[in-house]
């Protein structure tokens, strides 16, 4: 692709896109949705298909030969840009953009808004099920950028460094441990708690809000610091580390096990309330 295209892109800029042989559409709708109304040419994934499914960490990411597997048969491989979209906000979108970053593969964009602006915005659909171009990938024999995601005692050696900060993407009925999805609950020392949903605007087809990078700074989320961010099992936060990446974020990374893991491991620190 001669000129790179932009991380976010809007239903419009997609749509004077069809049809070019060096674009991947990946859906990662509900498959019912996706069998009545795709973007045309878009291929339909299942987002748990990017996931480890092992208990209790459900979240962490498939192993790299699965992640070869299921790239080659989508078809994509580095001389292809991704295009990727959902129909909750990005979640899903977001975890397929953290495996990508995962794998080396860096060229790909995010429907701002997913399914639900390109509908409701009157934009052409199909629905016809378009079935994939399998590939080789080329991602060599290994993770190329191990930078994107961190482990738990990755964070319990940070903890405390004034340049690391970690994003709770969870509701702060989570946060805090009123909510527990784990053996144990609450949140990792010193957490920041800004729900994912935060920076959707509801108002506008569940488009990333204009003012995301002043929600961020405000927070004390800023571009100069490491940050990992989690949910329960990766997936709220997939969507904010896609959010991090698209603002521009370099150090932002993603904590796969998340809470899953940290509120079932038996060393790992916890404090409670806010």
């Amino acid at each position: 692709m001669a000129t790179p295209l932009p991380r976010l892109l809007e239903p419009s800029e997609l749509e004077a896109l069809l049809g070019r042989e060096d674009l991947v559409i990946v859906d990662l709708c509900k498959p019912d949705l996706y069998a009545r109304s795709h973007v045309p040419g878009a291929l339909h994934l299942k987002g748990t298909q990017l996931m480890s499914n092992t208990p209790p960490a459900l979240g962490i990411h498939p192993s790299f030969a699965e992640i070869e597997s299921l790239l080659s048969y989508i078809g994509i491989n580095p001389s292809k840009h991704v295009v990727i979209y959902d129909d909750e906000g990005g979640g899903w979108a977001g975890r397929l953009a953290w495996i990508l970053d995962l794998v080396g593969l860096h060229q790909w964009s995010y429907l701002n808004g997913g399914i639900v602006s390109w509908i409701k915005e009157g934009h052409i659909t199909q629905k016809e099920t378009n079935l994939p171009n399998r590939s080789d990938p080329q991602i060599g024999s290994d993770f190329a950028n191990l930078s994107a995601t961190i482990g738990a005692d990755q964070i319990i050696n940070q903890l405390g460094c004034p340049n690391f900060a970690i994003w709770d993407a969870r509701r702060l009925e989570e946060y805090t441990g009123e909510i527990t999805r784990a053996n144990r609950g609450g949140h990792i020392p010193g957490a920041i708690n800004l729900e994912w949903i935060e920076l959707i605007d509801q108002k506008n087809n569940l488009r990333i809000k204009q003012n995301a990078q002043n929600i961020l700074d405000d927070c004390g989320l800023t571009k100069e610091k490491i940050i990992a961010t989690h949910c329960q099992l990766h997936q709220r936060s997939s969507f904010t580390y896609m959010v991090a990446r698209i603002l521009g974020y370099e150090k932002i990374t993603g904590y796969g096990g998340s809470w899953a893991e940290w509120g079932n491991l038996d060393h790992t620190p916890i404090e409670y309330g806010f």
